[in-house]
This record gives C-alpha cells, structure tokens and sequence, in this order.
C-alpha cells in the first residue's frame, strides 16, 4: 500500500461546514431555497454492516419482515390501499408506517423477496391515483379530505425513485400536489394529525422541487405552512403528544428553507430545548410524555413512544443537512443507541408501545394514571400498538441511509459512525467506495479504506463528538494535526488513491451527567453510550392476543403461538443509589471490557461488550408504588445506613430493565 507523505493531506477543523456552493453529483436544493449543508445520499448508496447489519437481517427475519402475516392493516382483502376510489374496510397510516422502514431494509439488504413485496404496494399506489391528482385511503373528517396518511407514502415513492428511477413517479407527485394547491386554506391540513405534521409534507414537496423546479411547488410550500400547526410559538407547542413533537418540531426550520428568516430556524432549536427543559432532564435525548407531556409528570420512569423515537432520529438526521450542526448528530446517536434499541426483545420479533429512562416492570397491567395511556402499554407485544407496530421499520434503516451524506464541495461527510459500506461519487464526479470497520459506539476506532479506479481529489470529512477530548487521525499510517476537535468536523483534503486508508480515534471519557431539575440525579455515560444499573431479566411468555392493546387488530390466521407476547420482572434488586467521589465522579467507575457477543447483537446484557464496575446503596424506601411503576426518585443526595455494595452497569440500549439516572447516596 502507498503511504502519502502527511504533508500532502491538508486537514482543518471546522464548526461547521461552508454552504456556499452546491453539490454538482447529487439533486440538492435549488434557488431560492436556503443551501443545503450536507445532501442526503439516494437509496442504495450505503450497505450496513456488523451489528446494523445484524439488526436489519433481526428485522427482516422478525416483525418487519413478517407483519404481513399478522396485522390487518396490511391484509391485501378490502384494503383502501388497493382500490382506486381509496375505499376499504383497512387503509390508514399503518401501511405505509410500516412500508418506508420495509422497503428500504429490503433495498439495503438486497432482498428480492422483501423488494417484490414492497413493489406490489407501490404499484398499486401509482395505478391507483385518481383523476384529480388524490390518491390513497378516502378518509374525511367533517368534510375535509384527511391527507395525513399520504404523507408518510409519498416518503415511500420518494425511495423507491431514488432506488429503481420508476418514471411514474414524478409525474404522479406533480398531479398530487396540483391537486393540494387547489384545495382551499378552509380544506387543508384542518385534522388534528395532518394539522400537527405538515413538514412531512413539505419535505415530499421540496424533494421533487428539486428535481423538476415547477415554481408552483414553493407555492404549495407557503401554502402549507400557513396551514400547519403553529411551531413557532415562543414558550408553548401546538400540543403535548410526544410523536407530534418529535415529528414536527422541525416544521418552522424546514420553512426557513423558503423564508430566510433567522426566526423561523431559531423557533425548532427553542421546541427542542423548551420539550426538554420541562420533560427531558432525563438520559436518553428523549423525554417523559406517555402519549401525551403533562404537568407534574417529568420522573425517568415517564416513558415515550417507541413512533416517537423513530421521529427524533427522523428529524435529528433531516436537521444536520438544514442546518450543518453537529448537534443532530449526536441527538441521532443518544436516541439511537440509549433508548430505541431498548423498545424491542433482542430477537425484534415483538416491541412495546412505550419505554422509560427508569424503567423496573414491563407488563400486561394498567399502569394509568401514572402513565397517560390506559391499557397493556408496557407488554413486549407483535400483535399490539397500531402505530409503532408498523413505524418502527423505519428506524434502523433510516439511520444507516443517513450515516454517510454529500458535501456542498462534492466530498463525502461520515455522520453517523457504524460499520459499513459507501459507493458516491465525488470531486469531477468519479466514484468512489470507503469501506468503514468498526465496533463504535463500544469501541473507539474507526478504520477508513478508499477503492477508485484512479486518483482524485475530494474533501473528506469526519465528525468528533463533543464528548470526546482529543480525537486523532491517521492517513495511511501517518497522525495529522487535528488539535483540539471536539463538537467539530475534521476535513481532509487529498488527492485519495486507491487503498488509502484514514484512521480515527475518538477517546470515551466517563462522564457523570447532573440532572439538577430531577432530584439531582445522575446518569453516567461513557462514550456516546448511557450505562443503567444491570437488572436480571425474567421474562413470562404471554397469550399476543389476549395482551393487545384495545385498538390493536390482526388476520384471522396470525398465530399467537408462533409470535408470543412477554412481560418483563426484575429478578434482582433495582432501587440502588450511587456512591460516587465528591471530588472527581468519573473515578467512581472502572470500565470493564468483555468479548465482542457471538450473534453480533451487542444490545443485551449478556452480550454487552462494555460494563461498569460502581458501587452503590440500596435505597429500601424507594419501592414499585400504587400503579406498577418505580415510584419517582427520592431527592439526592440520599442518607442511609445500609451497607456499600458493588454494582453493575451496563448499556442503556440493552437493558429493557434499568435504572439510568439514579439518585446519589451520602
């Protein structure tokens, strides 16, 4: 292999990228909307691998792959989806909930049979627009045609485009927003959940905008936002439902696109940071609203939707290319790593509707009014939830399409670090694969290798975590001065060859989170990851049918003996506290590193290949309490008389038991 003197790679570090030009490979956006910072790479130009890998094959082989079988939302009897009038007992948004995360897991797989059975639904889609430009499910509320359920389809068509090219695609949209345009103020968006999520919307629009440049769409744009519920005002939301928020939070800076007004991009940053302030000083980047954030109800043990996870991620991912902040990213990652990969069973073949920071029993029982829903929410269930049944497909996927994205001055920027492959092209257009190896987020080193059939120059940019100090890169064996990166992008500028290979470390501090506004309590972090208290696990299988959710429906033939349901006890005490050094807490912690698990399933307890050694108390006041749930956290710090013991933590992403923000004992 080749090794380039250092002095032929030009390495800066930058807050943010410069915008300025735009990327002559790939659509990104035309005048006058706002230049992106980063461009999202088509549908297919990024193959996961190692454990991402590993959990989209979990996916395919479990509920994603297999929810024709069980639900009834995706019977192909009587459905609204496949009639041209949109008339049918089953037709809402849980087709293409569940559609947008299966396509492209079969996309990304190279899965013949997932792709055929994706195109079916496509195909009936395209053949089944009406002559006015409408399509889909004929649902109406008070006269109003309801359009929400269109939305996450349109998602669909945009990647099936973007994977196969299918002509029919454009002209189908075009005639669909024509259709919306015409439609009156008085008869748009008028439902509470088209109302709430118009930026799904405006992000269809502004994707075929770019491809086609028909000036009407800014028009539909406008039109649209005046029409969608109001984010943007100072102090308050539209509503308190919790996927509403981390859907649609973004709307205001998806405008700002259009409006070049500075308010309407400060109004996401302040819904972000206001959600948080009062629901979300708890680990995990997410925040305490079971259905819906209420007053006084802001304890760990407040749970969020596992819809609502997919949409921050969604929304993180959408915001890097808005904005160019780090920032998303490592929302993206919190989110992505603490909390969703804790919604499922290891094996994805059943989730649960809603999951906690602080969580110590997921049952069948009703936990209300301690949790805002009222029903089986906790329980492990393939049968149950409607909503998240079906969108969590999108999760895992959507993070790996989004890991790699195009840079205004055609090079490549490496966003989300997972194992893996990228083909793009770069520079004059040459393209180029970077295979990426890795065991982040437990390990620290990421390994970089080009492939290109000949020499050519592109910026290659690499982000560092703002958690992590003293970040360093190699080209091809050879450290470049990077001082200081930490919440920036590292930009290397080469002539790259072939079997270049780039290495990057980012250090994992211990790092203790204070959560003042909650008890002053702790979470503690290593790395990007969350650790909680290791809680074993007894896990009861359960009748999926008898433990649905109310709402919940399924086919006649859906075998509750092949996809069971299960509930979750602790089998070991759960309400410790921890002893930590007053001087300096992350001493209170040794890290111990363990084999990398043999399934490549690194988020479970048996397979973390990360724990914490602590020490603790337990806290024998602090007990399950009058609804089911741990009982809110006593006020640290905490006295006591019982004796130190030694703890385990482990990853918070694999614990679907945990305490992670814990209450500190004297």
């Amino acid at each position: 292999m080749e090794t380039a003197p250092a002095q032929s790679v030009k390495a800066t570090v930058l807050k943010r990228l410069d915008n300025g030009a735009i990327n002559a490979n790939y659509v990104s956006n035309r005048a006058p909307l706002q230049k992106a910072y980063f461009v999202k790479l088509p549908v297919g130009s990024i193959k996961a691998g190692g454990w991402l890998k590993k959990a989209l094959e979990l996916q395919r082989d479990g509920l994603t792959g297999n929810l024709g079988e069980i639900s009834i939302w995706l019977s192909k009897t009587n459905n609204a989806w496949l009639n041209k009038e949109g008339k049918g007992e089953y037709g809402w948004e849980e087709l293409p909930y569940w559609l947008k995360g299966y396509a492209n897991i079969g996309y990304m797989l190279g899965d013949k049979k997932m792709m055929a059975e994706a195109k079916f639904w496509i195909d009936a889609v395209l053949n089944n627009q009406r002559d006015n430009g409408d399509f889909g499910p004929a649902v109406e509320h008070n006269g109003n045609r309801d359009l929400w359920t269109n939305m996450p389809m349109l998602w669909c068509l945009q990647s099936y485009y973007e994977y196969s090219k299918d002509p029919r695609v454009i002209p189908f949209m075009t005639k669909y927003f024509q259709f919306q345009l015409e439609l009156p103020d008085n008869k748009l968006l008028e439902d509470y959940w088209e109302n709430s999520r118009g930026a799904d919307n405006i992000s269809s629009v502004y994707w075929l905008y770019n491809r086609t440049g028909d000036k009407f769409l800014l028009d539909l744009v406008t039109k649209l936002d005046k029409n969608t519920a109001n984010w943007r005002q100072a102090g308050n939301l539209p509503n308190w439902h919790n996927v509403n928020i981390a859907q649609c939070f973004r709307e205001p800076a998806q405008y700002y696109l259009l409006s070049n007004n500075p308010q309407d991009l400060a109004a996401t940053y302040n819904d972000f940071k206001l959600i948080r302030s009062i629901y979300g000083q708890v680990p995990g980047g997410m925040f305490g609203a079971d259905e819906n954030a209420r007053k006084g109800y802001d304890d760990p043990r407040q749970a969020v939707e596992t819809c609502g996870m997919v949409e921050q991620m969604t929304s993180d991912q959408m915001l890097l290319g808005i904005t160019g902040d780090s920032f998303w990213a490592e929302n993206c990652e919190d989110v992505a790593f603490n909390t969703f990969s804790a919604a499922f069973m290891p094996d994805y073949k059943s989730l649960r509707y809603l999951t906690a920071p602080n969580m110590v029993l997921s049952d069948g029982k009703n936990h209300n009014p301690g949790l805002d829903n009222s029903g089986p929410f906790l329980m492990m269930n393939p049968f149950s939830s409607r909503c998240c049944q079906h969108n969590h497909a999108a999760g895992w996927v959507y993070y790996a399409e989004n890991s790699w994205m195009a840079t205004p001055d055609n090079g490549l920027a490496a966003q989300l670090y997972t194992e893996g492959q990228v083909s793009a092209r770069v520079g004059n257009g040459a393209q180029v694969t970077i295979t990426e190896t890795t065991k982040y987020p437990f390990k620290d080193l990421i390994s970089f290798k080009l492939n290109t059939a000949k020499a050519v120059a592109f910026p290659l940019y690499l982000r560092v975590p703002a958690w992590s100090k003293g970040a360093t890169v190699k080209v091809n064996g050879i450290p470049l001065k990077v001082a200081n990166a930490s919440g920036d992008y590292i930009r290397l500028a080469k002539t790259w060859k072939d079997g270049d290979v780039i290495t990057l470390q980012l250090p994992m501090q211990i790092k203790v989170r204070d959560w003042a506004k909650n008890k002053n309590s702790v979470s503690v972090n290593y790395g990007p990851l969350t650790y909680s208290l290791k809680i074993d696990e007894k896990y009861i299988q359960e009748d999926s049918k008898k433990t649905a959710i109310g709402d919940s429906r399924w086919q006649a033939g859906a075998d509750p003996n092949k996809w069971p349901s299960y509930e979750i006890h602790p089998a070991s005490a759960w309400n410790y506290g921890l002893l930590l050094n007053e001087q300096d807490p992350a001493k209170s912690f040794k890290v111990i590193t363990r084999a990398w698990p043999k399934d490549n399933n690194p988020f479970t307890n048996n397979g973390s290949p990360i724990q914490l050694l602590a020490t603790g108390k337990q806290i024998p006041g602090w007990t399950i309490d009058q609804n089911g749930l741990c009982s809110v956290l006593p006020q640290s710090p905490v006295s006591n008389n019982q004796p130190a013991t030694q703890l385990t933590l482990v990853p918070m992403g694999g614990a679907r038991l945990r305490i992670s923000a814990f209450p500190v004992v004297k």
